[in-house]
């Protein structure tokens, strides 16, 4: 079996002290898991965490852990190495995906996202607005869209001051007066949806990445 396609470089740990088991993030294919052969042992050319190009995936069968042909075409990740806050950004973009999406199932719509984010961050003035919204569409494509254009208890659209952790939908202030110590109070913020990313974590058994607990 064979795919080539193209994708960002997500995660890498030694398989040997030349090889490494990588997982990289493609638009058509979702996450591939497989392994980069000479991945610590390159004196040039050395493979990075970010790095974008183009890739071959090979296996005998398709249960078979492929082997990776990649070759970089950009280092998305180094506009972000002189600042500690787009660091830690990446590093949690990077993390969830790696914690919450499963291989080989494709995410164009989160790929394009995190394609748009990570070029943006560099000249953002906002650059943990453009990761909530990212967050957003994250949930979104696991299934937790999160609705906050009207009362989900009524139906107004004026005087949104609460979210349902349940449902993801907001609710008006009459409405969820009675609740108020059982909503998450609005304006929509990375706390409220590391929440949302902490009971998915908790639902698929694993536990929230580190990398995502620095916010």
């Amino acid at each position: 079996m064979q795919i080539e396609t193209s994708g960002i470089l997500i995660n890498m740990h030694p398989f040997s002290e030349r090889d490494a088991v990588a997982h990289i993030f493609t638009r058509d294919n979702g996450v591939l898991v497989g392994m980069l052969r000479g991945a610590f042992s390159a004196k040039k050319n050395k493979f990075l965490i970010g790095q974008y190009g183009a890739l071959s995936w090979n296996a005998r069968i398709d249960s078979q852990l492929g082997v990776f042909h990649f070759e970089s075409e950009k280092n998305m990740a180094a506009p972000l190495m002189l600042s500690a806050d787009l660091l830690k950004i990446m590093n949690s973009v990077f993390a969830l995906i790696y914690t919450l999406i499963p291989e080989r199932e494709p995410y164009e719509h989160l790929y394009s996202k995190t394609i748009d984010l990570l070029s943006e961050l560099p000249n953002s003035e906002s650059p943990y607005d453009l990761y909530l919204n990212w967050e957003i569409d994250l949930l979104k494509d696991l299934g937790y869209a999160l609705d906050l254009t009207k009362c989900s208890g009524c139906g107004q659209t004026d005087d949104l001051v609460y979210l349902s952790p349940r449902t993801g939908r907001a609710v008006c202030r009459d409405c969820g007066l009675p609740y108020d110590d059982r909503l998450y109070k609005l304006p929509l913020n990375l706390n409220i949806t590391k929440l949302f990313i902490s009971g998915i974590c908790t639902a698929q058994g694993v536990d929230i990445p580190s990398a995502r607990k620095m916010f």
